[in-house]
């Protein structure tokens, strides 16, 4: 797992459900992961996070996005295309959180997302899943 030489990792999780924020952060917690999860609750903020703008002006760059797809103010799908073409962030993995269909999955795979979590998901499952891109 990657720890960056005793730094903590930095998830963004941009999630607009208040239920699977805390389960987001309770798998993390229990973890063995040293992380710093960031929440922001619509797509607006998320790209203001990762282009370090407005009141996330010192946000750090995530390691990791975990991003919903249905958000309010910018879609999950938005937000994905605009990290993926930007230069600067299009490394950052970003791993979709849906419930939706494997058509839908194959087209956000297409777009730039690393890996698609279906919801609900389990522990084990999701932390693999992690691992495997900060690893």
């Amino acid at each position: 797992m990657k720890q960056g030489g005793g730094k903590p990792i930095d998830i963004l999780l941009v999630e607009d459900n208040p239920g699977d924020v805390v389960l987001v952060e309770e798998v993390l917690s229990d973890s063995k992961m040293w992380n710093r999860l960031h929440v922001v609750s619509d797509g607006e903020q998320a790209m203001e996070f990762v282009r370090r703008q407005g009141k996330h002006a010192g946000a750090p760059r995530p390691d990791l996005i975990l991003l919903d797809l249905n958000l309010p103010k910018k879609s999950g799908r938005e937000v994905l295309r605009e990290v993926k073409t930007h230069p600067d962030l299009k490394t950052i993995p970003v791993v979709v959180l849906t419930g939706d269909s494997d058509e839908v999955i194959d087209e956000l795979l297409a777009s730039g997302a690393a890996e698609s979590v279906a919801k609900p998901f389990s522990f084990h499952q999701f932390i693999e899943i992690i691992d495997r891109y900060l690893a």
